[in-house]
Formats: C-alpha cells, structure tokens, sequence
C-alpha cells in the first residue's frame, strides 16, 4: 500500500489557503457587527457570503488538490475544461432555480444590472479556475528550480571531487620521477620538492571539503602546485607568480583557479621554444582579481593532457557561489599571449 507523506510546506500552503478564505468570510460578517452591534445583520451577512463563496471555494480546493495536478499539469486539458463546465454548473444550481417572477425587476435596465451580476459571478468561479492554475504553475516552477540548483550543486561536486583527483598518477609519476632525478643534483631542492608535494597532497585531501575555504590556503595550494609544475619543464619555461598578503577572513570555494593554472600549462609551454606564464592573484576588501598570461601553444586533438572540464566546472561553480558578481576576461594578444582574469566581488560580513 502507497503511503501518504505530508510534508511541512504542503500543510503550510494549505494553511495559508484556508487563512485567506476563512479571513474573505468573516472579515465583512466583522465589520458589520462592529458598525451595527447586531448580532443577526452579523449572522445574515455570513450566510450571504457564504452562499456566494461556497461555489469558488469548492472550485478552488477541488481545483488545487485534484483536478490540476491530476488533469491538466499532464496535459488532459480537455477533460479539465469539462470537470470545471460540470463543476460549476453543479455548485451553481441555484440559479437555474430562480423564479424571476418574483423579483421586483420593473424594467429592462433592472434586468440587465441583474444578469449582468450573475455573469460577473460566473465569471468570478472561472477566475479562481484560473488563479488555481496560475499559482500551481508557479509553485512548480518554483520547486523545478530548485531541483534542477540542487542537481547543478551535485554535479559540481562531483565534478570538484573529480578535480581534487586531477592530482592523480600522471601527475605524481612525473613529479616524483623529477624529485628522483633532483636528489642526485641537489639534495635540498629534492627535500624543498618533497615537502610542496605533501603539502599540496594533504590539503587537497583534508581542506577542501567546505564550500568556503580560507584564501591564505588556496594561495599556498596554487604556490606548491606551480613549483611542482615548474619541475616537470625545461629551462626554456619561464614562471612569475604574485601572491598577495591577505587578511585570514577571506574566503573564496576550493581548488576554484586551479584549472586556469592547469590549462596554462597544458597550452602556454612549449619543449623547444621559449615558454612564459605569469600569474598574479590580487585581493582588497571588496574584490578578489586572479589574472594568468601565458605563451599560447595550443595542442592538437591527440593530446589528452590536462583538464578538458575542468574550465566549464570553473564557470558552473561561479555561477552558482558568485551569481552576478563575477567577470570572466579571455585575449589572445598580437603577440601570441593568452589571458585569463576573473574578477570576483566579496560581500561584506
């Protein structure tokens, strides 16, 4: 047997309905008693009201929690039109019980202000029809977004727990083939390479499981990784770095420039023909500018280095943690130089 589940913000729409009709009916049978201090006009008024409200608030809960999540929101619009024809014929009865002999309609400007009322009144059940569709489409658009916000959340993740991967084999088999290498030349620079690589390893494993990390420790991160990087390439490959002093308050989402530093690497150096890559990371109170220029060699479609998403999870993870605080610059200069610059805006704590 299907179980029925009611969820908190399910009761709290209904809640918030009933509250609306419920004040639509007694805020009039109200007014008149405080106006006249007469119970019975009091009572008299809540009838006719209720008489005249009953046929819409039918129409709007049966609407609400039947016929549109049944009919049409799975496009049976036709067999909605004709539930809601037969609906409000069968809540209105009454009128086709009028003996119009009766009323003391005297001439034809009567009649016409008469007809013209129930018109307004039926037109007036078409509208909560109409309203019920409305808000229904609304609210599911409402959770639509969301969902589909929690499902982008997902798979950045994903895609952030794959980039933390990025740091994997081809990257350790070079960098600790180098070290080997570097300990027969210099013993120190062997240990410093040792130490970058723990660090870089260990940061990426234990600090970046927080949507916010501190700056301090990201530039550490893309310090190391820049040196590690630095040792797989010949002399021909020249590297600038400018790292800020920042304040331990400034926070920005882990690992978010590594690719932009992974992919001027992968296109900026060249083995036989002078390399550059510049990278600079400035950060005041307001704004956070990282900025990379490199050497543009681009490689051929066989070459299968670097990060091919790593880019579009760069842009879906802005999107999300800096929506409309955020610019994105790419050039290619007449001299053959790329650059990078994203530019974040900080909200102030």
């Amino acid at each position: 047997m299907r179980k029925i589940r009611f969820y908190r913000s399910n009761v709290l729409l209904f809640t918030i309905q009933a509250a609306a009709w419920a004040a639509l009916l007694l805020l009039p049978v109200l007014s008149v008693f405080f106006f006249t201090q007469k119970w019975d006009n009091a009572v008299a008024t809540f009838w006719i009201l209720f008489g005249l409200l009953r046929a819409p608030l039918l129409l709007w809960f049966v609407n609400f929690y039947l016929l549109e999540p049944l009919l049409w929101s799975k496009g049976r619009r036709w067999q909605f039109i004709a539930s809601n024809v037969v609906l409000i014929l069968l809540t209105n009865y009454w009128i086709f019980q009028l003996d119009f002999s009766k009323f003391p309609l005297d001439n034809d400007m009567a009649y016409i202000g008469f007809f013209m009322g129930l018109f307004i009144y039926l037109l007036f059940n078409v509208a909560m029809v109409l309203m019920v569709i409305g808000l229904r489409s609304y609210t599911r658009s409402r959770r639509l977004k969301a969902e589909l916000k929690e499902q982008q959340q997902k798979h950045t993740e994903a895609e952030l727990a794959w980039l933390k991967n990025q740091i994997n084999p081809h990257f350790l088999f070079n960098t600790l083939n180098n070290i080997s290498s570097l300990v027969q030349i210099d013993g120190d620079a062997a240990q410093d390479a040792i130490a970058r690589l723990s660090d870089l390893l260990r940061y990426a494993m234990y600090e970046t499981d927080k949507p916010l990390v501190p700056l301090r420790g990201e530039i550490d991160f893309m310090q190391n990784y820049t040196e590690l990087m630095r040792l797989r390439h010949n002399d021909k490959l020249e590297v600038s770095t400018e790292w800020p002093e920042v304040s331990t308050q400034t926070t920005i989402p882990p690992l978010l420039f590594i690719s932009l530093i992974e992919n001027a690497f992968k296109h900026g150096v060249s083995s036989n023909r002078t390399s550059r890559i510049d990278i600079a990371l400035r950060a005041d109170a307001e704004h956070i500018c990282f900025t990379c220029a490199n050497t543009y060699y681009p490689k051929d479609g066989q070459d299968r280095s670097g990060s091919g998403i790593g880019l579009g999870n760069t842009h879906r993870r802005l999107d999300l943690m800096y929506p409309g605080r955020y610019t994105w610059e790419q050039t290619l200069s007449e001299d053959n130089i790329y650059t990078t610059k994203v530019t974040l805006k900080l909200i102030k704590s």
